[in-house]
């Protein structure tokens, strides 16, 4: 860093006049060390695990660069990032954080899935899988509470919370809508609460049409967790409420 940009000694004032190269050409290097965390705690919870066991792998078997189970990772590990857009798969695809999450060597491991390879997994996942990857994360976030609370809950507190996702350009099931004032999709979010604790946690998220009405899809939801809950809670009442 040339001290005609940035003087050194606003940078290290206790360094005095010992000389300091700052470098940021490195080739392989990472902003994102902190997701480590959060791959040891998906290790802890095996949610990715139990969403890619939904999924029916259709793929020829001598055509498959990439499990299931490492497609699914790369691209919610991403999206926990910060890199939603499946475009950033082809800047992503050797940063050395991303293939460590994913289990490759993070300097000699494979380069991950590209662009297209994502986007064709994508929409290669049905109906039937949608549906069990969405009991599976309600599966997981019931057991967890569960082992964590025993059966010492006295009230559960069900949520459901439609919330607009605007949208830009011609999107499948982009509508407008006029409580909103927006072209979005309205999906519907799920939350658990137990007791009166302030934490909220997610158990599903269903994706609607922008013009959905705002119970839509809220009696089928319930119906599903409630039983669920009723299994693992019997001697506790779960009161729901609809936002």
């Amino acid at each position: 860093m040339s001290d005609d940009i940035t003087p050194q000694s606003a940078l290290f004032p206790d360094l005095l006049r010992r000389p300091v190269l700052a470098r940021f050409d490195q080739r392989h290097g990472s902003s994102d060390g902190g997701a480590v965390v959060l791959k040891a705690c998906d290790e802890r919870l095996r949610l990715t695990e139990r969403l890619a066991n939904c999924i029916a792998d259709t793929r020829q078997s001598g055509k498959i660069e990439h499990t299931v189970m490492e497609l699914v990772r790369q691209r919610l590990y991403a999206i926990a990032c910060g890199y939603a857009d499946g475009n950033d798969a082809a800047r992503l695809g050797d940063d050395p954080i991303q293939k460590l999450m994913i289990g490759r060597d993070p300097i000699e491991g494979a380069r991950l899935a590209s662009q297209p390879t994502l986007s064709r997994f994508e929409n290669a996942v049905r109906r039937a899988d949608l549906y069990r990857m969405r009991e599976a994360l309600a599966e997981c976030v019931i057991d967890r509470h569960r082992q964590r609370l025993g059966r010492g809950v006295r009230n559960i507190t069900i949520d459901l919370d439609p919330t607009d996702d605007p949208t830009h350009g011609a999107q499948q099931l982009s509508f407008f809508n006029g409580h909103y004032d927006t072209w979005c999709y309205l999906p519907i979010a799920g939350f658990l609460t137990f007791d009166h604790e302030p934490e909220q946690y997610l158990f599903a998220y269903v994706l609607r049409p922008g013009n959905a009405p705002a119970s839509r899809g809220a009696i089928g939801i319930l119906s599903r967790v409630l039983e669920r809950l009723r299994g693992r809670h019997r001697n506790q009442v779960c009161p729901a409420r609809s936002i």
